[in-house]
């Protein structure tokens, strides 16, 4: 029992002594290794739904706040309520993925993003001049087609990201706006 102890602390020694006594490639490979585990598993996906979600989810903010100025309307005003709340947080665990990785947020403007859900600046405006029923009308159109594009991109995602956190978001964004699409869908039935 003895012996083994003694090999076991030999061994133990050994290898932080040719640790410390091979020079500085050692050190860098153990803060690069603790900085590797952080970046571990994501790839240029990942990056792509991360820089683009953040915008995304912006305007859906944008859009969001606009609601209890215009709207009276208690279900649009409590989902638009719930937008903010789910969203919010997720910007932030966006964006704190994309310092990990050290990637920039791009400088997106919202018409290269049109296909992907977002609303022009003139369907912004358009949405601002309106008020209550006309409002609410114009609010859940968008916010249905604004939706549909976060569920693609996150579709997106799922089948060419790397990083298993980014994926589980993904799936939580489609089953969320999924479910507050059909939701908008069944308020605009009723208007």
């Amino acid at each position: 029992m003895r012996k083994n102890f003694v090999i076991g602390g030999l061994v133990l020694a050994s290898t932080v002594l040719l640790g410390a006594c091979s020079g500085n490639d050692s050190m860098p490979a153990m803060s690069a290794g603790s900085s590797a585990q952080a970046d571990a598993g994501h790839n240029a996906g990942d990056v792509t739904f991360a820089q683009q979600m953040v915008p995304h989810h912006s305007q859906a903010l944008d859009m969001a706040k606009l609601v209890p100025s215009r709207s009276t309307n208690p279900k649009v005003l409590d989902l638009a309520s719930r937008i903010e709340q789910a969203q919010d947080p997720e910007i932030r665990q966006l964006q704190g993925w994309l310092t990990t990785w050290g990637a920039a947020m791009p400088g997106m403007t919202r018409e290269p993003m049109a296909g992907m859900g977002m609303m022009s600046d003139a369907d912004l405006k358009q949405l601002e001049a309106a008020k209550g029923a006309e409002f609410d009308k114009m609010w859940l159109g968008m916010m249905v087609k604004h939706h549909q594009g976060a569920i693609d991109m996150a579709k997106t995602e799922l089948s060419q990201g790397g990083n298993a956190d980014a994926k589980a978001l993904a799936q939580k964004i489609v089953d969320a706006q999924q479910a507050e699409i059909t939701e908008m869908q069944g308020l605009l039935t009723q208007s």
